[in-house]
């Protein structure tokens, strides 16, 4: 079998070094964003109005000082708004907390009657393992910490994000460049702060449970799999309450806004525009930072249970062990080098320029990580070593291994530049759908939709082949390790995604605070790639959802001793009818909740309208903090029927049905969750950017269909307003409902195994 070069003490010290290095990185990154001043004091320098001249480009009549003033308020206001929403929801999402962990303990701790004493190990009964209370206790210690760390990671990346618009908004009058870079280093602080902190308590919490549970590796890695649970968990509320939240202040505001008063986008006078942008941070922002640590924490749980079942944990090889770890590693070090391909060895200086700079970002990322995959694949594996194959031991090469994890991090790429093809208004697929506009609003629903089920095809195909390569070479395990060589780049595929709604908030403030056409141009072009790459951050969730919870599928069968999952058997088949119903319901329960909303949002955003004199002529501010409110309570009620539906249903299966209906139900709900969630966020994606390439109206066809306020632009709009529950509530929550629902199953396998089945046990 061989040993790996690289010593276990060297693996203990180059894992947290490398989750410090990318902590202090983005720290780094912050403190280069805080030098853009948001105070009007007038600094060294006798430039106009109390500013250099080097500071901004002069504008045309416009008081910078009063600019300055305005945009520091509204991102007070913006920031404000979305801390005290996720305080709401956190206080809501904390009593779930406590009561699950709580549920975890009792069922867990049931398996063997709460007994102390030590128990015959599941996959090798001639040794003696710690008891199943320990596993109860420690999975629950493990729930309550990725929990936490979900919280944190969103709420960080909020905080981020809400100090960083107005600074981006400002930036813009010195050119696109300037203002890229702003949005950009922001994106990149929340990226490797998320990448790292999770790294960081995983390597933390698995270190402080080996000292109870010593050479029980086993029963170690199961309890882990909690911090999985625990960050899907919370990011399953976080994007679902964020999500009906900026949709229904998104949809309020652009249906009477637009259509009705005929005024642009993030005006000043529409009430519901503090709550839209506010919905960026809480949807887009937080909710989207949650939902990729969730996955991240799920892909290294899934590979650690199945690689502490093999010759690693049976051998006690920790280096071998901790390869899904050492794969984190360098990932954020390989992000950190590719962060400064943007930031500091070539400089975007013209709208154009925009998106390549982001494509690059993910191709040298890309290419760099495989190298980065090699050298780790040399170091940390011994040259042949086993895997756990349903009951017998696979033998492995080291370069098997290897390409398992390219080829997770290749479909990756594949899937982002497919979704970049459908969703970009560079290229044809979202053009065709703006020229539909011609005929009106009911043409452009069709071609968004025939688009949305078009761009499912060959993601599909590549997920497809990278579970047929990796399962072949490592079975469950070569499965696992491609879901994290697809969130290898986390870091970089974080940074990418947070710029988007960053470039988004800096528009708005620009609307609001009356800044000239050009800096809304620049601002509009920053936000039409940060759509893109919106788009493409969720092909990267949704792709790797769909890897990860097939890892989490394959460890749920193993531990809940189940030998074949055959669909022939009744009780897989109804489990497999209904697991592909699930993501239906669960759609039909966000996208209503949003239509809710929503009309809430347009009644009041009317009755401001039409009650309140002088919002039209600018003279009154309108109410935003009603508007702020309306959003807020009804993204709170609405979030907990969704989140209930997806909790309940495995504990509900497994215990009255047994493990092997509810692994028909998470088959199910995988194979058609994923091909929902991708084609609506590419059609929510391809109807907002046929929208913009109309407004922009850069190219000779696009300035046929506009301008703004025509009918063609107006049935955009309509397409736009349909499509923004898809992409940004329905769409993304459902790759959680796949991860979720398989990891909560896996956690609860013993207590399943051991007493689950209740009707089939009465008939």
């Amino acid at each position: 079998m061989g040993t790996a070069i690289l010593p276990d003490l060297a693996t203990e010290i180059l894992i947290p070094v490398c989750a410090v290095v990318g902590i202090i990185f983005s720290l780094f990154q912050w403190v280069i964003v805080s030098r853009v001043s948001l105070s009007s004091e007038k600094p060294s320098g006798d430039g106009k109005n109390g500013f250099t001249e080097a500071l901004i480009e002069e504008e045309e009549g416009i008081n910078d000082h009063n600019v300055v003033q305005k945009c520091a308020e509204i991102q007070n206001a913006i920031s404000e708004g979305a801390t005290s929403f996720l305080f709401t929801e956190y206080k809501y999402v904390g009593v779930f907390m406590v009561a699950f962990a709580i549920l975890i303990f009792v069922f867990l701790g049931s398996v063997d009657g709460f007994s102390t004493k030590g128990q015959a190990c599941t996959y090798d009964s001639s040794k003696l393992c710690k008891p199943a209370l320990a596993t109860a206790a420690f999975s629950t210690v493990a729930f309550v910490l990725g929990a936490v760390t979900s919280v944190i990671s969103g709420f960080l990346g909020m905080k981020i994000a809400t100090y960083a618009n107005a600074r981006t908004t400002l930036e813009a009058r010195k050119g696109v460049g300037k203002a890229f870079i702003t949005a950009f280093r922001s994106g990149a602080v929340m990226g490797f702060l998320l990448a790292a902190n999770g790294l960081l308590v995983l390597y933390i919490a698995i270190n402080l449970f080996k000292l109870y549970y010593g050479d029980d590796w086993e029963g170690l890695f199961e309890s882990i799999t909690g911090y999985g649970l625990g960050g899907s968990s919370m990011a399953l509320f976080g994007r679902v309450g964020g999500g009906i939240y900026t949709k229904a202040a998104d949809v309020g505001a652009d249906l009477v806004g637009k259509l009705e008063r005929n005024i642009p986008e993030d005006d000043p006078r529409n009430p519901a525009v503090i709550a839209d942008n506010v919905g960026d941070n809480v949807g887009d922002i937080a909710g989207m930072g949650s939902d990729l640590f969730g996955s991240y924490a799920e892909s290294s749980c899934a590979a650690l249970v199945v690689a502490s079942i093999s010759s690693f944990g049976i051998g006690q090889d920790l280096t071998g062990m901790l390869y899904p770890l050492l794969i984190s590693s360098i990932g954020i070090l390989v992000c950190l080098v590719t962060t400064l391909f943007a930031t500091d060895f070539f400089e975007v200086r013209a709208v154009k320029e925009i998106e390549p700079a982001l494509k690059k970002q993910l191709i040298i990322s890309t290419v760099l990580m495989t190298i980065g995959i090699a050298f780790v694949s040399w170091i940390a594996l011994p040259s042949s070593f086993t895997i756990y194959d349903f009951g017998v031991q696979k033998e492995v090469k080291n370069w098997q291994l290897f390409l398992c994890v390219c080829v997770g991090l290749w479909a990756g790429l594949i899937i982002g530049f497919v979704t970049e093809y459908y969703t970009s208004n560079a290229y044809s697929p979202v053009q065709d759908v703006a020229d539909s506009c011609r005929t009106g609003a009911a043409t452009n629903v069709i071609f968004g939709l025939a688009l949305g089920y078009k761009s499912v095809i060959i993601p599909i195909f590549a997920i497809a082949i990278s579970i047929f390569v990796s399962f072949s070479f490592a079975a469950m395990y070569g499965i696992a390790v491609a879901a994290l060589g697809m969130l290898s780049t986390i870091a970089t595929g974080l940074a990418i995604d947070a710029y988007g709604p960053i470039s988004d908030n800096a528009g708005g403030i620009a609307e609001m605070a009356g800044m000239s056409h050009r800096i809304r141009e620049r601002t509009d072009a920053l936000d039409a790639a940060g759509n893109t790459t919106a788009a493409i951050g969720k092909g990267f969730a949704i792709g790797s959802a769909a890897l990860v919870s097939l890892a989490l599928f394959g460890a749920f069968v193993s531990r809940a001793s189940i030998s074949t999952v055959d669909v022939l058997t009744p009780k897989v088949f109804i489990g497999l009818i209904v697991g592909a119903m699930l993501p239906y319901w669960f759609s039909a329960m966000t996208m209503k909740s949003v239509g809710k909303a929503a009309l809430k949002m347009v009644e009041e955003v009317r009755r401001q309208f039409n009650t309140i004199p002088g919002i039209m002529e600018g003279t009154t501010k309108p109410d935003y903090a009603t508007c702020v409110k309306i959003s807020t309570d009804a993204s709170i009620k609405e979030m907990i029927p969704p989140g209930a539906l997806v909790m309940l249903t495995p504990l509900i299966v497994g215990i009255f049905f047994g493990v092997e209906t509810l692994s028909g139900v998470l088959a199910g709900s995988l194979v058609s969750g994923v091909q929902i969630a991708i084609s609506a966020s590419n059609t929510g994606g391809a109807w907002d950017n046929a929208k913009k390439y109309i407004e922009a109206g850069a190219s000779e066809h696009a300035r046929t269909l506009g301008p703004k306020g025509s009918d063609a632009h107006k049935a955009a709009v309509i397409g736009d307003t349909v499509g923004d529950p898809l992409k940004d509530t329905s769409g993304p929550s459902l790759n959680i409902l796949i991860k979720l629902m398989a990891v909560e199953s896996l956690v609860f396998a013993p207590f399943f195994a051991a007493h689950g089945g209740l009707l089939f046990k009465i008939f």
